[in-house]
Formats: structure tokens, sequence, C-alpha cells
């Protein structure tokens, strides 16, 4: 049978503790900022607005002219339908 012997660990400082409190502190307030920025809907949503027009302005010109044409026609066949 072992007996394992552990040496004390020596008592930290007020220094350390005092550091070790700030860098607590520190990690907090960074946590509640991520948690406050999640709960923040209407900026998300700016945010997600804001990726969408980025996304819609880098489309090729003739690729939303190519949407709009079948739109259009979907459209008239539709309607050529209910006459």
């Amino acid at each position: 049978m072992t007996t394992e012997e552990t040496t004390p660990q020596p008592k930290p400082s007020i220094e350390e503790l005092r550091a070790e409190i700030k860098q607590t502190r520190a990690e907090l307030g960074e946590t509640v900022q991520a948690l406050a920025a999640k709960a923040d809907v209407k900026a998300r949503a700016r945010d997600q607005l804001e990726i969408a027009k980025g996304r819609a302005r880098e489309l090729p010109v003739p690729l939303v002219l190519a949407g709009v044409v079948a739109i259009v026609g979907i459209i008239l066949v539709v309607r050529g339908r209910k006459r």
C-alpha cells in the first residue's frame, strides 16, 4: 500500500489574489458582453440585414435580370391560365 504525500500549497499573496480577482472580473465582463450581444435581437437583425444587402450587391446583373424575367414569366403564365 502506497501513501501519497502531498506537499501543502503555499498561500497566495495579497497581490496574487488581487491579480486573480482582476482577471476573473475581466473574464466575467467579457462573458456578460457576449450574452448581452446575443440577447440584442434588434442589433442581430440589423447585422443580418447588412450581410444580406452586401450579398445582394455582389450578385451579377445578368443573374438578377434572369430572376426578374423568370418571375414575370411565371406571373404571365398564371394569369393566362385564369382567363
